[in-house]
């Protein structure tokens, strides 16, 4: 019996992830609350019995700043904009654990996230890698990738999934993660609104739609068929929706975004399709009891067409191993 699928998946990155545009002043409160959102999101999975991909930058395993510098690739990206680089001063400012620096380590994290074998732990590339923006190189991108493979495999992780940060990403990079065991990535949504482009490309008014589009209905339900999705060489398992913090200026459409999500996982579900939902922890930093007010209504839904219309729940590799194995 064919059924639709449902996937979450979580780009777990702390610091390394918005340094390059928000500043800890603005925006450490989020970074901070990342610590009790993991063990809060594990305990609800674990009521709802979801299996979720928790998609790791290599460079928040590390236990202390000697053990991070040891690991670092053997060769770095050069990018053109010396902001998007974590090696351009940044190991200056950091401190040398958890302890005195809790926007940048998280392994203690990682290990609590291995104490729940249902869920996964992928790749997020090591330091939060942009595969499209200037100066960098498909060899730099595969040396962060062995280093990510490096530090997790320390841990006992031999992650095959990857979300490329940013969504950034073509053809040659697909192929690196396929010659380092990966099976599977998330892709973008089909729509043209959500291609993969530089930053330098992401106009105001590409934003503005993005931001539109979580609340009424612009770029389609973006749910995919098991053809879709592995057609390629690597299983692509695009996504469907951002699930967008709460915001004040915007409480007035909560329940909008939510009917937008609620209807894209029901027309997945009849329809014999995958629905792909993601976030960052550090999006319910704040304001935690609205986001998982909002991530308990979801996960209600998501029980409601698993009972009624055999909705299934995977990982990110989970799917993909069904997928690759199926006829």
């Amino acid at each position: 019996m064919n059924s639709g699928k449902f996937v979450i998946s979580l780009d777990f990155e702390l610091y390394w992830g918005v340094r390059d545009s928000k500043s800890l002043d603005q925006y450490g409160e989020n970074i901070k609350g990342v610590h009790n959102v993991i063990p809060k999101l594990l305990g609800l999975f674990s009521k709802y019995n979801i299996r979720a991909t928790f998609s790791t930058v290599g460079l928040l395993f590390f236990e202390n700043k000697q053990a991070l510098l040891a690991g670092l690739p053997e060769q770095i990206p050069a990018y053109t904009d010396k902001a998007f680089s974590p090696y351009e001063a940044q190991f200056e400012d950091i401190g040398n654990s958890f302890e005195d620096d809790p926007y940048h380590y998280g392994a203690h994290l990682v290990k609590l996230i291995q104490k729940y074998p249902e869920q996964e732990i992928g790749s997020h590339t090591f330091s939060h890698y942009y595969c499209l923006e200037k100066g960098q190189t498909v060899a730099d991108f595969k040396a962060d990738l062995i280093a990510a493979k490096k530090i997790a495999q320390q841990l006992g992780i031999n992650f095959t999934s990857i979300i490329f940060p940013r969504n950034q990403f073509n053809n040659e990079y697909l192929d690196v993660c396929k010659g380092l065991g990966i099976i599977c990535y998330r892709g973008n949504e089909l729509s043209s609104i959500y291609k993969a482009t530089p930053s330098k490309d992401r106009t105001f008014l590409l934003r503005s739609l993005r931001v539109a589009d979580a609340y009424i209905n612009i770029s389609g339900q973006n749910c995919y068929s098991d053809e879709y999705m592995k057609s390629g060489d690597l299983v692509n398992i695009p996504a469907s929706r951002f699930l967008r913090p709460y915001s004040k200026k915007l409480e007035f459409f909560d329940a909008m975004k939510l009917r937008r999500i609620k209807s894209g996982m029901t027309y997945a579900a009849k329809n014999n399709l995958t629905y792909h939902l993601w976030w960052h922890p550090h999006n319910f930093g704040i304001n935690q009891d609205k986001n998982f007010s909002l991530l308990k209504k979801i996960l209600d839904h998501y029980q409601e067409l698993r009972n009624k219309y055999n909705f299934e729940n995977y990982t990110m590799s989970g799917l993909a191993n069904k997928l690759r194995t199926s006829i």
